[in-house]
């Protein structure tokens, strides 16, 4: 956002009592004032997760655990096994665990034997807190709800049983390097079959952040529902990390969601409103969990026999990350399971960043049975502004690469831009505010009219169309002074999930600033915004404006918005701090114009009239310079 107009210069109110019109400016400063603390209220105190939350209102219900083949439907020729392993067939099992590293120019996968699943899924472009490759999989959550790739059924014996096996591995396509690490393309294929039980589980890599996966259990011959599942969370989980290592005092997991893409309308639910354990038998084109900067997505091959499980668990972690004794608070971990309800599974899983050029070039299974449906972009939940927030987006993008390659200086470029752009709105609102003040005097002799008159009085209302006829014969908009609220505030709002979700920002550097989407470690920028919010508020002419009113417009905003960004993303706060600086120049240069120098006169004459102050003999105007 470029600036939030200042109150003080906003075209005077109509009606109530008292000089200046204070009325239309307290209302404004209080919206104001409420939005600002409703975002710091909604970013510091995010509720926490029901007792028993809601179930989604397309879930089925769930086979009861501990009965064999509640979960088991009949075979079916769409999902026919590549594996038909009959009772009693000889058994299939490794002896040691062994470990075997998949990786390409992305990502660095390492799988174990044991289950055949995943203990590491290293993103090789970004970093974690330690300034090593970011790991997907968060260990400590892992330990106690299952590794990627896992399988999930309804029978909490056999899913132990088949998620600790040891499986056999076949490698087709690229053999292991000098060092034992296969690069893709290439297949793994690990198998294991012991006591009536067949599973297999083949997984294909290529060059893109997407794995092709495809399972088959079955038992006695028979295909269980048996799902993939990524269980325990992903991405900045870093309420688990010691606090010296933590990008951000906020717990991240807290952002994580349940997205979606059902019927072709995509959507998504916060992690507090996720049920554990519910069961959805619906055509899922996609289904993910997020966390504000990567994704996994899991895309089935038939969508029409989609079935879905949320998972949804809590692991309590200190409340303050540098006191382990601390009082302990829930940290979420969402996960996802995914299969065919033939019990033939075959899906693609993107696991990576939701950067705009990658999800937008990975597509669902459309209507011919390939890759050509909706694009996983939605997962850039840029909110109910997306039509101004993408644009934003995408201007910061190319500024970034045709032009500054810095998102720092592409922030401040951007804000000056459009500060440029909003100069005609501030002109219209100069204009409107120094009419009100000329009229000021007429609506002052209105109001001492009917001064005699209690406020429930009918005949107060004559006194509003009196007031209401000046303003009309004077050709005064009151809706000209707002108009600069109006249009910023969006665009602020905007701008806030821009910088929320751009996972570009997340280790992009600007100066002192390492990381623009964490707060600023030194606090330069928030002191530069209460110091320059104060200034620009002092020097703005304020006739009539209660001296309280005053109080909260020019010290309680600055230290509140100073301190709502004290502790968010530096990139927030370097825009916000570019429009204040150029609110501050802008100011300064009206006040030495002579629409200034007559709202400074009107100013000072209202003021030694109301013998708050001095005469005009002594030269005391508000921040004339």
């Amino acid at each position: 956002m470029a600036e939030i107009r200042n109150p003080n210069l906003q075209g005077q109110g109509s009606g109530g009592s008292g000089g200046g019109g204070g009325d239309m400016r307290s209302t404004m400063g209080f919206m104001l004032l409420l939005l600002v603390v409703l975002i710091g209220y909604q970013y510091f105190f995010k509720p926490a997760p029901p007792a028993n939350p809601p179930q989604p209102q397309t879930q089925s219900q769930a086979a009861p655990q501990g009965q064999p083949g509640a979960e088991q439907p009949g075979p079916t020729q769409a999902g026919a096994s590549p594996v038909q392993a009959a009772a009693g067939a000889q058994a299939v099992t490794a002896a040691l665990e062994t470990e075997t590293t998949v990786e390409n120019e992305l990502y660095r996968i390492v799988f174990t034997n044991r289950g055949a699943q995943v203990k590491h899924w290293i993103l090789k472009k970004y970093n974690d807190t330690g300034d090593q490759p970011l790991d997907m999989v968060q260990q400590q959550a892992a330990a106690q709800f299952g590794l990627p790739l896992s399988l999930f059924t309804y029978e909490p014996a056999l899913t132990t049983q088949v998620n600790h096996a040891l499986y056999q591995l076949t490698v087709e396509g690229a053999q292991p390097s000098a060092t034992g690490v296969l690069l893709a393309p290439t297949s793994l294929t690990f198998h294991y079959a012991a006591n009536g039980l067949d599973v297999v589980k083949t997984f294909r890599f290529d060059a893109s952040y997407v794995v092709s996966v495809e399972t088959q259990l079955l038992r006695n011959g028979a295909p269980v529902r048996a799902l993939v599942q990524w269980p325990a969370g992903l991405g900045d989980m870093e309420e688990f990390l010691p606090s010296s290592k933590t990008r951000s005092p906020i717990f991240t997991s807290a952002s994580s969601t349940f997205a979606w893409s059902l019927d072709g309308k995509q959507d998504y639910q916060a992690v507090a409103k996720v049920s554990h354990n519910a069961t959805l038998d619906q055509p899922y084109s996609y289904v993910a969990i997020t966390d504000l900067y990567f994704a996994s997505a899991f895309l089935p091959d038939a969508p029409e026999r989609t079935t879905v499980v949320t998972l949804h668990n809590v692991i309590d972690v200190p409340g303050d990350l540098s006191d382990p004794n601390s009082q302990k608070k829930p940290a979420q971990v969402l996960g996802v399971a995914v299969g065919d309800i033939s019990g033939f599974t075959r899906l693609r899983l993107f696991t990576g960043p939701k950067a705009m050029d990658v999800v937008s070039s990975i597509h669902a299974t459309g209507a011919d049975g390939k890759p050509t449906g909706q694009s996983l972009e939605p997962l850039i939940q840029f909110g109910w502004l997306t039509v101004i927030a993408k644009p934003l987006y995408l201007a910061l993008r190319f500024m970034n690469e045709h032009g500054i390659p810095n998102w720092g200086w592409d922030i401040i470029v951007i804000t000056v831009i459009f500060n440029l752009l909003m100069t005609p709105t501030r002109l219209m609102m100069m204009k409107t505010s120094l009419k009100t003040m000329r009229i000021q005097p007429k609506v002052d002799a209105v109001k001492r009219k009917y001064a005699h008159l209690k406020v429930s009085d009918p005949k107060r209302s004559e006194m509003n169309a009196e007031i209401m006829a000046i303003h009309k014969a004077e050709e005064i908009n009151m809706l000209g002074g707002c108009l600069p609220m109006f249009i910023q505030m969006p665009l602020f709002f905007a701008y806030f999930r821009v910088l929320q979700n751009t996972v570009e920002l997340r280790g992009a550097h600007w100066y002192w600033l390492t990381d623009l989407s964490v707060p600023d470690p030194l606090h330069i920028l928030p002191i530069l915004i209460i110091v320059s919010m104060l200034v620009t508020q002092l020097i703005t002419p304020s006739p009539g404006m209660d001296k309280n009113q005053r109080f909260m417009m020019a010290f309680m905003m600055p230290i509140l918005m100073g301190s709502f960004l004290w502790h968010y993303a530096s990139g927030l706060a370097l825009y916000w701090g570019t429009g204040n600086l150029i609110n501050l120049g802008i100011q300064l240069a009206i006040n030495r114009s002579s629409v200034g120098r007559e709202m400074h006169a009107i100013a000072l004459k209202r003021q030694a009239k109301k013998g708050g102050g001095p005469g005009p003999g002594p030269k005391t105007i508000q921040g004339k310079r």
